[in-house]
C-alpha cells in the first residue's frame, strides 16, 4: 500500500506539473516539469514549517524513503533506454558506428581523466582538499551524456539528422561504459581488498560490458523471433515488457550492464524485429504503446530530478565550486569531441559548426545523479552531490534549452544544405 501510495502521488504531480508547463510555460516538456518540481521544493523549503508544517513533513517522508539510485538505474533507466534505442534507425548508427564507439568509449574515459585532473588541482583554491580517487569518481559519474535528457530534448530541438544520431548514438551507448568505469573507480575507492591491476580491471569491464551487448543481442533476436510467430499487439507488448522487466533481473543476476543490454535489445526488436515479426497494424501499437511509456517515465524522471533539491542540506554552500564545475565539464566535453574528431576520424566529417553542436549537445541529467547517489556515505558524497546537482541543473535548463538555436546559428549552411537534399531526394521519387 505504501508503493501504491508513493507512486500515485508521484502520478498526480507529474500529469499537474505537465499540464502547467503546457497551459502557462510552454517549455519542453521535461524541462517545463523539472522547473516547476525545483519552484515547488523552493517554496516548501521557504514556507512549508510555518504554513503547512504536517503536509511539509509528510513530503518530506516521502522523497526520503525513495531511493532514486534504485529507482532510476535499477528501473526507470531499463525502460527509457529500451524505448529510445527502438525509435533509432540502425543504418543511422551504422554509418556513423565509428564516430559513436569512439565517442562512447574513448571520449568518457578522457573526458573523465580531464575532469578529475582540473578538479584535483583547483578545489583547494576553494578551500578544499578532495582526493584524486573521489576527483576520479566525479570525473566518471558527470562525464556521459544522459541518453534521457538527450533524446527527450532532440525531439524537439530540429538539429540536422547525422548530428542528431551522432549525440543520440553516442548518449545510448556511453551510459553503459560510464557505469562500468563509475563501478571500477568505486571498486578502488571504497574496497580495500580490491586489487586494481590492468588485469583486473580490464576483466571486469569486459565482463558487465561484453555480458551486457551479448545479452541484449540474446533478448532482442529472442523476442524478435517469439513475436513472429503470433503477430498479435497486445501480446507483443507484454513480450517487450518482459524483455526489459526480465532482462534487468537476469543482468543483475549475472552481473553484466543491463543499460547496454537494452540498448542493444532496443536496436534488435526497433528494427529487425518490427521489419521481419509485425505486421503495420502490431508495429504502430507498439510504437505508440512505447512512446507512452517513454513520456510517462520522461515526466516522473524529471519531477524526481526537481525534487532531490529538498535531499541536499545546502545547495549554496558549494556554489562557487560548482559553477567552476561547469566550465570544467564544458572544457573536457569539448577537448573530449574535438581530440578524437582532429586524430582518430576522419577530418572531412565534422565541420566548426557540427562539433560546436557536439560539445553543447553533452547534456547531463539524472544518471549522473542516481550515481553519486549510489555512493556510501561519506566526507565527500554530500560536496560531490552538491557539485553535480550544479552541473545538471545548468546543463539541462541552459544548454537544454538553447541547442536548438545554437544549432540553427552554427549549422545554418548545413541545414539549408540538408533541406535541399531531401527536396531532391522526394522529386527523384516522384519521378520514378
Amino acid at each position: 500500500m505504501e508503493l501504491y501510495y508513493s507512486f500515485s502521488v508521484l502520478i498526480v504531480l507529474a500529469a499537474l506539473f505537465s499540464y502547467a508547463n503546457i497551459r502557462f510555460l510552454k517549455l519542453p516538456g521535461t524541462i517545463g516539469i523539472m522547473l516547476i518540481a525545483m519552484l515547488v521544493s523552493v517554496a516548501i523549503r521557504l514556507l512549508g514549517d510555518n504554513y503547512f508544517p504536517d503536509a511539509t513533513k509528510e513530503f518530506f517522508q516521502l522523497f526520503n524513503s525513495l531511493d532514486f539510485n534504485e529507482i532510476l538505474m535499477g528501473a526507470m533507466l531499463n525502460f527509457l533506454l529500451f524505448a529510445g534505442a527502438m525509435h533509432v534507425n540502425f543504418s543511422d548508427l551504422k554509418n556513423l558506428r565509428w564516430t559513436i564507439a569512439t565517442y562512447a568509449t574513448i571520449s568518457v574515459v578522457l573526458s573523465a581523466f580531464i575532469i578529475s585532473g582540473i578538479l584535483y588541482y583547483i578545489a583547494p583554491y576553494f578551500g578544499i582538499q578532495i582526493p584524486y580517487i573521489y576527483c576520479l569518481l566525479f570525473g566518471t559519474l558527470i562525464s556521459p551524456t544522459d541518453p534521457i535528457v538527450v533524446l527527450g530534448i532532440l525531439k524537439q530541438a530540429k538539429v540536422p539528422k547525422t548530428i542528431e544520431t551522432k549525440i543520440t548514438g553516442e548518449s545510448l551507448f556511453n551510459d553503459g561504459v560510464a557505469v562500468v568505469m563509475f563501478a571500477v573507480v568505486l571498486q578502488i575507492a571504497t574496497n580495500v581488498n580490491f586489487d586494481a591491476t590492468f588485469e583486473n580491471v580490464s576483466l571486469l569491464f569486459l565482463e558487465e560490458a561484453g555480458g551486457g551487448v551479448v545479452l541484449g543481442l540474446l533478448l532482442g533476436f529472442t523476442a524478435s523471433s517469439a513475436m513472429k510467430k503470433i503477430d498479435d499487439y497486445k501480446v507483443s507488448a507484454l513480450i517487450t515488457l518482459s524483455i526489459v522487466m526480465g532482462g534487468f533481473l537476469v543482468a543483475k543476476e549475472l552481473h553484466v550492464s543491463s543499460p547496454l543490454a537494452m540498448v542493444i535489445a532496443g536496436l534488435i526488436i526497433g528494427n529487425y524485429g518490427k521489419k521481419v515479426a509485425m505486421s503495420s497494424s502490431t508495429r504502430d501499437y507498439l510504437t505508440k504503446f512505447w512512446e507512452l511509456i517513454d513520456e510517462v517515465m520522461n515526466a516522473i524522471l524529471f519531477l524526481f530530478i526537481g525534487f532531490e533539491l529538498l535531499l541536499i542540506d545546502d545547495l549554496m554552500d558549494q556554489i562557487l565550486l560548482g559553477v567552476a564545475a561547469i566550465f570544467m565539464v564544458l572544457f573536457s566535453r569539448a577537448l573530449s569531441i574535438v581530440i578524437p574528431a582532429r586524430t582518430l576520424l576522419r577530418k572531412n566529417t565534422f565541420s566548426k559548426g557540427s562539433l560546436i553542436v557536439l560539445v553543447w549537445g553533452g547534456i547531463r541529467g539524472g544518471v549522473s545523479i542516481a550515481l553519486v547517489l549510489s555512493m556510501p556515505n561519506s566526507e565527500w558524497k554530500e560536496l560531490l552531490l552538491e557539485i553535480t546537482y550544479i552541473v545538471v541543473l545548468f546543463s539541462i535548463v541552459v544548454q537544454g534549452l538553447t541547442v536548438g538555436s545554437v544549432a540553427k546559428r552554427v549549422l545554418k549552411d548545413e541545414v539549408e544544405e540538408a533541406k535541399e537534399e531531401e527536396a531532391d531526394d522526394y522529386i527523384n521519387s516522384s519521378k520514378l
